[in-house]
């Protein structure tokens, strides 16, 4: 896939009605944490969670309403789930569902073992099935609310893929979040930087607020806001990881007000 970026429509500020009208809701969120590990999920982590999600699959539905407005089409298909995450590398999450949607059986290339006898794509998704992708039908209805509020149609394939995405990715960030917890923070967190031949290489970001996130102080018994907003920061990267930790940490502050 190429990394070619595609600047979709960006929502604006959360309101209200956003924070009581997630697609995703609370329960669901640890309903999925559950299925990770035994700790005890904080609201503020659940919410976090829920609105994280919500961020990333508003991104990729608007990328392929932009593929398919291109081609005057008022319904969202698989193809227009693959331009959009070709045209935008930032929203290619929850890659383990890929090896359990046709959708993307064509882009995926062929395996070969140690012998060069090609690898069958049973062989490659393993005998047991992967975090997330047994529970995908059960992001059906957010999925749905979710492409009517972004005023659009899929067909049932491209549905699908949306729950199985949403519930992949959501399944890594708990694991995540459950692993910050657990360790105290983010352990290993490193960056890349590209630098000329005979520059000096640039001073270490110790101001970036997202380093911030890489240390906790709280018990190991529950997952909270924060352990999510660090976990994020291992999911995802670029524009889309700083608008879902910014959408969250509102919605976190929004509902601890109310």
């Amino acid at each position: 896939m190429t990394t070619q970026l595609l600047r979709t429509e960006r929502s604006g500020p959360q309101t209200a009605s956003d924070v009581t009208d997630l697609p995703f809701k609370p329960q669901l969120v640890k309903a999925v944490f559950r299925d990770v590990a035994s700790l005890h999920v904080s609201r503020p982590a659940a919410w976090a969670a829920a609105s994280v999600t919500r961020t990333v699959l508003t991104e990729i539905i608007d990328g392929a309403r932009s593929v398919a407005g291109e081609h005057a089409r008022t319904r969202l298909t698989p193809r227009d789930l693959i331009s959009a995450i070709d045209r935008n590398v930032e929203v290619e999450v929850g890659t383990a569902w890929y090896l359990h949607s046709p959708t993307f059986h064509g882009l995926m290339g062929e395996v070969r073992n140690a012998d060069g006898a090609l690898v069958s794509l049973r062989e490659r998704r393993g005998t047991r099935t992967p975090g997330g992708v047994a529970g995908a039908h059960r992001f059906e209805a957010g999925v749905r609310r979710l492409l009517g509020s972004r005023g659009v149609r899929a067909v049932p394939a491209m549905v699908r893929d949306l729950d199985g995405i949403a519930s992949v990715f959501l399944t890594a960030l708990a694991r995540d979040a459950t692993k910050v917890a657990r360790e105290g923070g983010v352990k290993r967190f490193g960056s890349v930087s590209l630098v000329a031949p005979g520059e000096p290489p640039p001073a270490p970001l110790l101001k970036d607020p997202l380093l911030a996130l890489s240390t906790r102080r709280a018990d190991g018994r529950t997952v909270g806001g924060d352990d999510v907003l660090a976990a994020v920061t291992m999911q995802l990267f670029g524009d889309l990881r700083q608008r879902a930790i910014t959408e969250a940490a509102e919605m976190t502050r929004t509902t601890s007000a109310n």
